[in-house]
């Protein structure tokens, strides 16, 4: 008995260490603590705490692909990880 239960306990620490830990700079519990992870055409996000400084940052008014430009996307927090969530047909 003693022995399953010790076999059980090493199993459900292995699963449990096997799971990808979420970096710090991605993590997050609502989308309010996402924001884009470049100044200019992002293609990413990040948690708030670790987001750009872009004040006096100037950039093109271009909507680059495949980017969170003009509606392209949007910053979602999806398994408690900072995600940009760009459209497939750019919408």
């Amino acid at each position: 008995m003693k022995r399953g239960l010790l076999i059980l306990m090493i199993v459900a620490l292995l699963l449990v260490s096997c799971s990808p830990a979420i970096p710090s700079q991605k993590s997050c519990s609502s989308d309010a603590d996402c924001m884009k992870a470049t100044c200019c055409h992002a293609k990413d996000a990040v948690n708030s705490k670790y987001a750009p400084d872009c004040s006096g940052q100037i950039c093109t008014m271009d909507c680059e692909p495949d980017t969170l430009d003009c509606g392209q996307g949007s910053i979602q927090c999806l398994e408690q990880q900072c995600t940009a969530v760009i459209s497939p047909n750019g919408n």
